[in-house]
């Protein structure tokens, strides 16, 4: 999670888990206990801003839209791999922090979960996002997630190959707002509205 996190897409659950994250952090801090959140940048499954952005174009403008069925299609098409990070290092921080054990974990990603247990540290709790934290565009990529092996609790348990293909994205429209210079919609030159000669728009100079 990282620039979508803040910006606040709702393409992708990357903000809803940071927000369950601190709020599961703060109830544990509110009962006693120590919560703790780490960041790692690795935008895009470490494969930039600028790939994630184009990834998400490739999604709302593909043929059939945007599909959980096509969600890791996209990312391998634009960017030539699906994922690029590298979760072995990953628990260090943990093990720094003097972290032996985790009660309440906050993430899907079984990579992610592999890696601490792997390194000694144990996991009592997976703790799912509640549903409703996720938005409604956001359901192609945790459903995607899902099949493919994510875990995002009870929930999410019933993903089967149907589920996938039957989940979709909202459709992708190019939103046309009337122009100052009241030039047609086709965006022809030789198309202009009365109040307009030789590409000059009378109105603007009202």
């Amino acid at each position: 999670m990282g620039a979508t996190s803040l910006e606040g897409t709702d393409i992708c659950t990357c903000r809803p888990y940071l927000t369950h994250a601190i709020e599961e952090c703060i109830k544990t801090a509110q009962k006693g206990g120590c919560g703790i959140v780490i960041y790692f940048r690795k935008e895009g499954r470490s494969l930039g801003e600028v790939t994630k952005y184009l990834v998400y174009n490739s999604r709302k403008r593909q043929e059939g839209g945007d599909r959980a069925e096509r969600y890791f299609e996209c990312t391998e098409q634009v960017a030539g791999v699906q994922d690029t990070r590298f979760q072995a290092l990953m628990p260090d921080p943990l093990h720094f922090l003097g972290v032996t054990k985790i009660h309440n974990f906050i993430s899907m990603s079984d990579m992610k979960y592999d890696a601490i247990v792997n390194t000694g540290i144990k996991v009592v709790n997976r703790v799912e996002i509640p549903p409703e934290m996720v938005p409604a565009d956001a359901q192609v990529e945790i459903t995607a997630k899902v099949f493919h092996g994510y875990n995002a609790g009870k929930a999410y348990q019933d993903v089967d190959a149907d589920k996938l293909k039957q989940t979709v994205g909202r459709e992708y429209t190019l939103d046309e707002e009337p122009s100052d210079d009241c030039s047609s919609s086709t965006g022809s030159a030789e198309e202009e509205s009365p109040c307009c000669k030789n590409g000059v728009c009378s109105k603007n100079k009202e």
